[in-house]
């Protein structure tokens, strides 16, 4: 049973209950699209929504008599907006016909990694040698099976205007160090330094919660989950057809990143609104948009 089932609302589902998802899925996807592999097998994805913007896909393989055999599924969430437009690299994983992708993304201070949605977009172009000149950006989404709502910061007026110059010019110094900039290492070195002190007088009077805006942090053993403290944008409250269970769905900006996050409302502590906080560990998935 994949754990982040019950992020979309399958929280009680048997294992009888799931195979007869699977049949229904196979029998009548809402979306289906199919592609050769890389062992040249015509592998295909069947993807059925339980409601908006969420759903399980199943992936496999065609039969030589047109019958599929599913090889495994996972639940997943849509996003709605392009959360970065570095370059995304794309690698298979070792056990089955899955990818994942790469973003290095100076925002969130940690190369980005994701579990890739368009696997079968991603197997049309990658015939292509120039097929990272193809993508438009990466859309990301994320399922979560706990989380709990913060207030937000009372934040300084006069620094919230300069905050977005802050942030672009402290990308703009790590991508010059990360290219060998000596001057741009310098600068970054004395801001941690003036950072760090800065932090070390608050925390003496103050909750950690309270002088941390947002973060961004891998979490556990695997690759593409991270704990996340970011500002609520947008908030929807919607419910699985199958099941009936009410699920949140989040709109994240998260170390200046917008994405989606979707919980069952039965695993967040507190009531999201649109300027609270939402702080979580999350799975992170993604489609990279190709140009046609």
């Amino acid at each position: 049973m994949h754990k982040f089932l019950r992020a979309i609302g399958f929280s009680h589902i048997t294992k009888e209950q799931l195979q007869h998802i699977f049949a229904d899925i196979i029998s009548a996807p809402t979306v289906q699209k199919a592609a050769l592999d890389s062992e040249g097998n015509e592998f295909a994805e069947l993807s059925k929504e339980y409601g908006d913007f969420f759903g399980i896909s199943v992936r496999g393989v065609y039969n030589e008599d047109d019958t599929f055999e599913m090889e495994y599924y996972y639940p997943y969430l849509c996003g709605k907006n392009i959360s970065t437009i570095e370059p995304a690299e794309v690698e298979k994983h070792a056990e089955k016909e899955s990818y994942a992708g790469i973003c290095d993304e100076v925002r969130i201070g940690v190369t980005l990694i994701f579990y890739l949605q368009n696997v079968v977009d991603y197997l049309a172009v990658s015939k292509s040698k120039g097929y990272m000149n193809l993508a438009d950006g990466v859309i990301l989404a994320a399922l979560s099976t706990e989380g709990k709502i913060l207030f937000p910061i009372n934040k300084a007026e006069k620094k919230v205007p300069h905050a977005p110059k802050e942030g672009t010019d402290r990308n703009h110094l790590i991508a010059a160090a990360r290219d060998g900039d000596e001057d741009a290492i310098e600068n970054l070195t004395l801001e941690d330094i003036d950072t760090y002190s800065l932090l070390s007088k608050r925390i003496t009077h103050e909750d950690v919660l309270s002088i941390v805006d947002t973060y961004f942090m891998p979490y556990g053993i695997e690759s593409d989950q991270y704990s996340v403290l970011g500002e609520i944008m947008d908030v929807t409250l919607l419910q699985n057809r199958f099941t009936e269970e009410n699920v949140y769905s989040m709109e994240i900006m998260c170390n200046d990143i917008l994405f989606s996050v979707c919980i069952n409302q039965k695993d967040l502590l507190g009531e999201p609104e649109v300027g609270r906080r939402f702080k979580g560990n999350i799975w992170m998935q993604g489609s990279v948009k190709y140009r046609d």
